[in-house]
Parts: structure tokens; C-alpha cells; sequence
């Protein structure tokens, strides 16, 4: 109890900063005590954080975030992130109507996804990755689109038809889906890079930025559909994809490392802490699988959990760096910079619930304390350039208020909280019920 209030009191601490200095605005700059604009304006730290604030009983400042919500106009111009805008905000705002069943979040939520629809425009369904939500115009900046983008949508636009009946949205991201179907490699694992028009693909193959969440999303599609006959095919897709990440797991004494593998087909022997979400989805995935496939997601998961952990404990400050990097003798930091991420403590989240090890809540406390003594300003909450000398950047993340501080504060509340089979969490931490299909 004393530890979950600890957690309330540092989102209050990050949730009066921003609203004292950046209301209205994305992100907050703690240091200079300014609002940024990265996601077009939209209040993204606010629509971010609102199922954080409703879980943590913050009511009056939920109250503050609605009222702002409501009176938002997406009719902007502006070029959005796909991706970005729909984990964050649509997933957001679908999550906050499922804890609330306030119909002015649905509204809103649709009003969004309606302007996002054009990206899909392509002759192959896969999205382009920009869209401006005034015009509908759409391109690529580098050409392609980038696989974690294209396939982390599923689950929002899906939601967002099962709980308005209007089937436009959940076509769009199916449409897109069945293409990379046709195209799915039989060890499951895609390059980074797909061409809208001609399928080409290429670049290296990761579980880090770029890859990550397209693995995630194949499972939580799946088990957003409530695991029917209807979403079978996204479990044999992820169970595929899963079988090629075996074939990327190196052993470094004492600890195992996810690798890449370069377009030529060696392994590159480089792991982001992005990373570090694949033993949560690893325990999410392990509740359905065979006896054999079970034990090896489950051992994979602890090994890499592990891992991670040691990611923060051995860096100088107790805060992970973002990229490692195998010299020959051992791994070693290669970005030595930390913005927040929450992928560590979503694992250790998930490998608590799976097996009720305190150990994992240690861990979890000892990474909120790290952040407490070095990332904690007079306002709010900062990432680091470097964790080695811990030169201190000037951003609090939204991702920060929406993840990290949530599966903190889920870490030390009661295990029948948005239980796996009735709530997944989407690659935000924003939860969504499950309906089956």
C-alpha cells in the first residue's frame, strides 16, 4: 500500500507539472518550463495519462482532462503519426470509454479515427505511415512504411468497431493485415521496411524500434477477439514469429540477448531495452500454448526479464541506457541515453502476475526509486542523455504518465486488477475490454 502511494504521489507530481506549465500542449519541458508540440497539438500527455489518473482515483484531475477532451476539434493541420496517434491517443481515448462508459469519449475517439482512414489509401491497404487530419493527404517520408507502424493498429481501430458497429475501421487494418499475411516468411519474422505499392521488403529484422510491436499486436489481436475461430489466424502468425525470434536469442554469460539479423541473414549483436517488452508478451502468450511451448516461452521470458533488470542495476545510476551492443567480451552501452521507457517494468509487471514472486516487485521498486533520486526535477519528470555521466535531458515523456507510472502502480495493487482475460493492454498500457468475434 505504501509503495502504490508512492507511485500516486510521483503521477500527481508529474500531472501538476505539466498542467502548470504545458496545459494543452503534448509534452512538457520540466527544465525550461515549456509546453512541445509533437503530436500536432492535441493534448497528448492529457489524453495519455487519463486512464492513469481514472485507475489512480484521481478524480478531480480526471474531471480537468475530460472537459479538456471534450472540447477538442481534430480538424487541424496538421501531418500526424499514424502510429503514434492511434496507440496514444485513439487507444486512449477507446480505454478511457471502457473504464468510464462516457459516451464523449467514443464520440471523440471516432472523430479521430475518421481522419486517420485516408493513410489506408493504398493499393495494397497497407498505410502509409503520415497523414495530415485536415487535408486526409498521406505519404511515406522514407518511402516505405516501417512494419511496427503499419501492424500496431489493429487492436484500436478493431475495438473501435466492435464498440461502435460501424465495420469501416476494423476492414481498413484487416485489409493491411491479410496482405502481410500473403506475404509472412515462414520463420515469422518480417525486415523492417515494406513498400505500400510494391511489397517490397527490406532492411535488418528486430524485436527493437521499428519491429517491436508488430509481434505484440499479432498476439493482442488475437486476444482482444477474445481468442474465437474468427482471430485464429493472428495466433499461428505470432506463434511463427515467435519460433524466428528463437533463432535471435544469443547467450552472453550470465545473461541472454534478443539480436538482429541484417538483410544479408547474419545476426548483429545489438538489443535496445525497447526490447524488453517480449517477456510480457511471452506470459500473455504462454496461457494457450502447448505444454512444450509453454515452458520455452516461460523460461525465455525469466531469462530475458532478467536481463533487463540488469540493464538498470548495472548501469552507474540505476537507469537503463536505450541500446547495447556486444564488443567481443561482453555487452556494453551503445545509446547511452534513457527517456522513460516502460518496457522493463511492463515484464517485471507481467512476471509478477504469473508468478507471484516478490522478487519482481523488488525489482520494480528499485527501478521507481532510481527514477525518483535521478529523473525527478522541481517539475516533473526527465529523461537522461547519458546514464553513464547523468547528463539529464528536458522530457517528460506522455508515454511516462500512460505506462511506466501505471504498471508501476498495477505492481503493487490486487492481481484481480484488469485480469488478462478480460482486459488486454494495448502497446500504450492503455487497457481495452475484451469482446470476443
Amino acid at each position: 500500500l505504501q509503495r502504490r502511494e508512492r507511485v500516486r504521489a510521483a503521477m500527481l507530481h508529474a500531472w501538476t507539472s505539466y498542467e502548470k506549465f504545458a496545459w494543452g500542449e503534448d509534452e512538457l519541458q520540466p527544465l525550461t518550463k515549456n509546453g512541445v508540440n509533437s503530436f500536432g497539438g492535441l493534448g497528448a500527455t492529457i489524453i495519455d495519462a487519463m486512464d492513469t489518473l481514472y485507475i489512480m482515483g484521481l478524480h478531480t484531475q480526471f474531471q480537468k482532462a475530460r472537459t479538456f477532451v471534450a472540447g477538442l476539434n481534430f480538424n487541424i493541420n496538421y501531418e500526424v503519426n499514424l502510429f503514434e496517434t492511434t496507440v496514444r491517443i485513439l487507444g486512449g481515448l477507446i480505454s478511457t470509454y471502457d473504464l468510464t462508459k462516457d459516451d464523449i469519449f467514443l464520440t471523440k475517439a471516432r472523430q479521430l479515427a475518421d481522419r486517420l482512414l485516408p493513410a489506408f489509401n493504398t493499393e495494397t491497404g497497407i498505410p502509409y505511415g503520415r497523414v495530415n487530419l485536415a487535408s486526409g493527404e498521406a505519404r511515406n517520408p522514407v518511402g516505405a512504411s516501417v512494419l511496427a507502424e503499419l501492424g500496431t493498429l489493429q487492436v484500436e481501430f478493431i475495438a473501435l468497431s466492435q464498440r461502435t458497429g460501424l465495420q469501416k475501421y476494423r476492414i481498413k487494418v484487416e485489409t493491411a493485415m491479410r496482405t502481410i499475411q500473403k506475404i509472412f516468411p515462414k520463420d515469422g519474422l518480417l525486415p523492417v521496411y515494406i513498400d505500400p505499392h510494391t511489397l517490397q521488403r527490406y532492411d535488418k529484422v528486430t524485436f527493437g524500434g521499428t519491429g517491436d510491436s508488430f509481434y505484440e499486436y499479432l498476439l493482442k489481436t488475437w486476444v482482444l477477439g477474445g481468442k474465437t475461430q474468427a482471430v485464429q489466424g493472428y495466433r499461428q502468425m505470432w506463434e511463427r514469429s515467435m519460433d524466428g525470434l528463437m533463432t535471435l536469442i544469443k547467450k552472453k554469460a550470465p545473461y541472454y540477448y534478443v539480436f538482429e539479423r541484417n538483410s544479408n541473414g547474419d545476426l548483429f549483436p545489438k538489443m535496445e531495452e525497447l526490447a524488453c517488452f517480449i517477456p510480457a508478451m511471452l506470459v500473455l502468450g504462454s496461457y494457450d500454448a502447448s505444454a512444450q511451448k509453454k515452458n520455452q516461452y516461460l523460461w525465455l521470458a525469466q531469462q530475458l526479464t532478467t536481463t533487463c533488470y540488469n540493464f538498470f542495476y548495472s548501469s552507474p545510476i540505476r537507469i537503463a541506457a536505450d541500446t547495447y551492443i556486444y564488443n567481443g567480451k561482453e555487452m556494453t552501452i551503445q545509446d547511452p541515453k534513457n527517456i522513460m521507457r516502460p518496457e522493463t517494468l511492463e515484464s517485471i509487471f507481467y512476471m509478477w502476475r504469473l508468478t507471484n514472486n516478490k522478487a519482481y516487485r523488488e525489482w520494480g521498486w528499485n527501478i521507481f526509486l532510481a527514477y525518483e533520486k535521478y529523473s525527478r526535477v522541481e517539475n516533473g519528470y526527465v529523461g537522461h542523455v547519458d546514464v553513464i555521466t547523468g547528463k539529464k535531458d528536458n522530457k517528460m515523456q506522455s508515454y511516462f504518465l500512460a505506462e511506466t507510472l501505471k504498471y508501476l502502480f498495477l505492481l503493487y495493487s490486487s492481481s484481480d486488477n484488469f485480469l488478462f482475460n478480460q482486459w488486454v493492454f494495448n502497446t500504450e498500457a492503455h487497457p481495452i475490454k475484451i469482446i470476443p468475434r
